[in-house]
């Protein structure tokens, strides 16, 4: 009896910690988002400061400090550059939405005009009533606080980069085990390499097919190709529904922009086709075994980080669904958890396709 009241207790304790930790997430959400997207970009680019180590004057070579500020400028003026380019962006689309709002209304019913005209009529009245503008007064407002999230990232960055020379040391002192932080440096960097990996083979993979989206546009001499191009190479980071949705967003703009059908399909057809390559052949064969997440868990985790974050947590669900699952997995009382993630049930397995046991083995460490 006391035994059953226990295990209540704990379930009961556990369900109101899941709230306030939600609770905190919804609350905090700008400083968290804007800290795991600056903890992305460091551990993709930390091997650019042991790149400016090396650089020699002759018998001078620049100190860690240096190297750090080198590093951090390059990647401030990249992260200005891509803000510049998505504010820039943001205007021409809201410009144009304006501008094709009634045409686009018409396109959509026509689409649906096979099923009478009574749903077309329907259709037409129903889009008719819709506020445009309220929403793009939104979006406006969202692309403004981009600016504001680029600096605290790129304040965030500069500290991580100053940090990581004492992580370590202070990481062995803490735990004051140096086996068991040498576990917890492989599992970090474990994490670290695969999602490293996963983030730079999508970001080459997005930015052919945003490439080739934007050169299929131009030569059928349609409006917003560039804007179409960024926008195919930032959704196609939402996996699964990212790929399809940015197909019928392009699909959609040409068909308003032409009023012919066949355009729109063709727009369809041979970008879906791409699309599926894409998703099917080549990124399978690029990564590999690199992750092995379950197609459930990622719908369910999209979901979820969705609710709590928007969009922004659509793109940083795989990221985060890869760090818990590497986590649970050695965590003995969790490692149900990351079977359930993984893909085959096998958690541990990497890019070998060998089972990797990082409680006996050091598997590597961060770029010190």
């Amino acid at each position: 009896m006391q035994s059953d009241q226990q295990r209540l207790q704990i379930w009961f304790l556990g369900v109101i910690a899941f709230a306030v930790i939600l609770f905190l997430l919804v609350q905090a959400k700008f400083i968290l988002i804007s800290f795991l997207i600056a903890l992305i970009l460091f551990s993709l680019t930390s091997a650019a400061i042991s790149y400016f180590q090396r650089l020699r004057f002759g018998r001078a070579r620049l100190s860690v400090l240096l190297a750090s500020i080198l590093a951090v400028s390059l990647i401030a003026a990249v992260l200005t550059f891509l803000t510049i380019v998505i504010l820039t962006q943001t205007n021409v689309v809201v410009s144009t939405v304006l501008q094709y709002a009634g045409p686009a209304r018409e396109a959509v019913a026509e689409i649906f005009g096979w099923l009478g005209e009574d749903v077309e009529t329907a259709l037409l009245s129903w889009m008719s009533e819709m506020k445009i503008a309220p929403w793009l007064a939104t979006a406006a407002g969202q692309a403004g606080n981009v600016v504001t999230g680029t600096v605290l990232v790129i304040l965030f960055i500069g500290f991580l980069f100053l940090e990581r020379i004492w992580f370590f040391s202070k990481l062995e002192n803490l735990l004051d085990d140096p086996d068991r932080a040498a576990r917890i440096e492989a599992i970090i960097s474990s994490i670290v390499h695969r999602v490293n990996r996963y983030l730079v083979v999508k970001a080459a993979i997005s930015s052919i097919t945003g490439g080739l989206v934007y050169l299929m546009m131009r030569l059928l001499g349609l409006e917003l190709a560039f804007a179409m191009g960024v926008l195919t190479f930032v959704l196609n980071f939402i996996p699964n529904i990212g790929s399809i949705l940015a197909t019928l967003i392009v699909a959609l703009v040409g068909y308003v922009q032409t009023g012919d059908q066949g355009t729109g399909l063709l727009l369809l057809s041979v970008i879906g086709a791409l699309q599926f390559c894409v998703g099917q052949v080549l990124e399978p064969l690029l990564l590999g075994n690199t992750l092995q997440l379950s197609s459930l868990g990622i719908i369910i985790s999209l979901a979820f980080w969705a609710a709590v974050w928007g969009v922004l947590g659509m793109f940083l669900a795989v990221p985060i669904m890869v760090a818990v699952m590497i986590v649970c997995s050695h965590v003995p009382r969790l490692r149900p958890v990351a079977i359930l993630l993984s893909k085959r049930g096998l958690p541990d397995i990497g890019e070998t396709g060998e089972e990797a046991d990082l409680h006996g083995v050091e598997t590597g460490k961060l770029v010190a």
